[in-house]
Formats: structure tokens, sequence, C-alpha cells
């Protein structure tokens, strides 16, 4: 930055733990869990987000002239693309293909989180253009580093824009969320469905609990270290069927119990005095973003009832705007949970190699778009209030 009792200075910290919890957070807001210096100080202290598992720590921090800190980055050296809901393996390929190295790379992230929320986390008292000098930083880092490309994954579309006004190139992706519309009640929800659809989720409500199973709703003081070894069972035992390894371990949701219980809510599903099944969400201010499942044993429907309905119910009751199911699932569409667009920003140093990426995210956006309206197309609301 230019020299000037004005000037701020950006700082690269190896660790979320180098920064002043207090002052993070306040740049961070409160809206989003996932960005709390708890959260992300419980994947670098349980060794989840590391140099050894390819998330270095590499976080930015935006210091006013007076050493406070003004705007942060959570920000991370990458050697693979794995965690991330993001897809470039395929540039990756291309890349290595013509003879370049693809990794390292550096990541604007949520580890192993595909939420959106604010990437360029602004202090409410930051002057104008922080958010400008925040991506200046990115950029000089990559070129001090000789990293291919910076990729900030899943912002807000206000972080997007921005990021496109600066010349990064801009993708688009979706994933399923579910509004509240003022519902005072899951029936006032189904009301607002099709005759169709609405029997078709009071059918599958009904044969959950004709099964005899119980749920319980957990959170704050309700949540005990038994619940954390059964729910981390059922995490690794789904994470060994669909990915090979898991990327989270007990540490970190001993750490998450301890520090953010009541940002948790944990659905537990019992049957027969055994734990069957849980659902792991986390509480934002208004939103209700749903993260992991697992099941050793197989119920009809259940996973429909802990992972979609209950947290239909949790949002009605608590009077929350919207639940985030998380990426993919097209099976969503009909039980409430629309199609909704996601955003990510892509910096990359070979100008051959952006001139390609470039041209395919515009064809993608395209598609994108066009996939969004047609899966509209199969929304369970009636015609009047889709």
């Amino acid at each position: 930055m230019p020299d000037g009792k004005d000037t701020v200075t950006v700082k690269v910290m190896p660790g979320i733990g180098a920064i002043d919890a207090a002052a993070w957070d306040a740049c961070a807001g409160e809206e989003n869990p996932f960005l709390s210096h708890a959260f992300l100080k419980a994947l670098e202290d349980s060794g989840s987000c590391r140099a050894a598992t390819g998330w270095q720590p590499q976080h930015l921090a935006l210091e006013a002239p007076d050493g406070s800190i003004i705007g942060t980055v959570p920000l991370y050296l990458k050697s693979h693309s794995s965690g991330e809901y993001v897809f470039d393996h395929a540039w990756a390929n291309a890349y290595e293909r013509a003879g370049g190295s693809y990794y390292p790379k550096l990541q604007a992230a949520v580890p192993f989180t595909p939420v959106t929320g604010p990437r360029l986390l602004l202090h409410p008292s930051a002057p104008e253009g922080a958010a400008q000098a925040l991506i200046a930083a990115l950029e000089q880092l990559a070129l001090r580093h000789q990293v291919s490309s910076v990729h900030v994954t899943f912002p807000t579309e206000a972080d997007w824009e921005t990021l496109g006004e600066a010349g990064w190139l801009q993708r688009i992706g979706q994933q399923y969320h579910w509004e509240n519309r003022g519902y005072g009640s899951f029936d006032d929800f189904l009301g607002d469905l099709n005759s169709r659809k609405r029997k078709s989720i009071r059918k599958e409500r009904r044969e959950v609990a004709e099964t005899g199973v119980k749920i319980h709703t957990l959170t704050g003081d309700d949540l005990r270290q038994e619940h954390w070894d059964v729910f981390y069972k059922f995490y690794m035992d789904t994470s060994d069927r669909k990915w090979g390894s898991a990327y989270l371990n007990r540490k970190f949701f001993r750490l998450l119990g301890e520090t953010m219980a009541d940002r948790v809510v944990l659905i537990l599903v019992e049957d027969d005095g055994e734990w069957v099944a849980g659902a792991l969400n986390l509480l934002g201010a208004d939103t209700l973003y749903g993260r992991n499942w697992g099941c050793n044993a197989t119920y009809k429907h259940l996973h429909f009832e802990a992972c979609y309905y209950r947290a239909i119910d949790f949002a009605i009751e608590r009077g929350l705007s919207r639940v985030e199911a998380g990426a993919q699932g097209q099976h969503k569409i009909q039980r409430g949970y629309l199609p909704t667009p996601t955003y990510s920003a892509h910096w990359i140093r070979d100008p051959g190699f952006r001139s390609a990426v470039e041209d395919y995210l515009k064809r993608e956006r395209v598609a994108v778009a066009q996939d969004i309206d047609a899966l509209m197309d199969d929304s369970p609301f009636r015609q009047e209030n889709g």
C-alpha cells in the first residue's frame, strides 16, 4: 500500500490462533457460524487443517494504521483439490498435461464446507477500498508463492461481484435451499405445496413414525460427549463408504462441542435404546445449515426425516429464514428445497490458461442457469406460489 498516515497493512498469518478471536469475529460477523474464529480454530487445533493434510493456513489480516484489524480472509495454501466442493480437477489435469504445475494453489474458503458466506471479511469501520486491498493482497501473495491460481469459493454474491470487478473469473454453481415464507407450522409449509407432493411428504413422515424410532434434537447443554462419540461413528462410516477417507477427526467434534455447542443442532435417532442415525447442523443468525449425515442401518425415508423435515421443523420453530441443505441431491426439490445459485471467483496467473478457463466458464454459466430454470419446473409448490 502507498506510504502515508492512512496506510493499511496486510499481514499473512500462519494460523487462526495468531489472530485475536474478538478481532476476527468483529470482521466475520455473527451470521455464519463457519466463519467464526472458534470453528476455524477447531479445524486447525484438531489437525484437520494443516500443511500435512494439504490445508496450510495463510490467513490475511488487514491492519489499520493504529494496528487494529479491519479485514480478514480465511485462506489456505492447497496441495490438492479435495474438500472444496467447487470442482477444478479437470483444470488441474489440463494444466499438468500442458506442462504446468497446478499445485500448490491458494484457496479462500471454509475447509470441507460448501456454505455461502462472505470471504472478504470487513469490520464495520473498514474504509472504502478495504475489499480491494484484500484482493490485491491475494494476488500479491499468489505471485510471491508462484502458485498457479487463487480460488475464492462460496462467497456471497456481493463478494463475487467485487472480485469480478477486479478482473477475476466468475463461476456459478447450485445448491438446494428451503425458504421460510412466514410459516407457523410444518402443516403451513405443506399447505403451500401441490396436493401430490403434500401427500407424499405426509406419507414419508408417517412411515418413519410407524417404525417406532425416537428422534432427538440436541443443542447447547443437551449435547454430551456420548452423543459426539456415536455421531462420529456415523460420520466415519459414511465417509468410508462415500469418499474413502474422512476429512474431520474425533478431536474436531470434541472441540466443536466444547466451544460452539449453542450453534450446533444435532439430530440423533434412537431405535430400541440404540443410536442408529444422526444429522449434524449448525445454526446461524437466520439460517440452519445441514452438514453431515450417517446411519448404521436401513430405514425407509429416515434420511429425509432427519436431514430435511426436522430441519424445517426447527427453522419454523426458531423463526429462521432458510435451511441450506448443502450440495447435490435433486431429490431435495420435491421436499421443498429449491435450486439456488452459488458462486466462486478465480485468479489464474498463466495468461493462456486463464483465457481457456474464461472461455469454459462463459459456457458453463449459461448451462448452469439453464439447468436451474429447468429444475424449477419440478418445484413442488403450487403454481401461484412457485
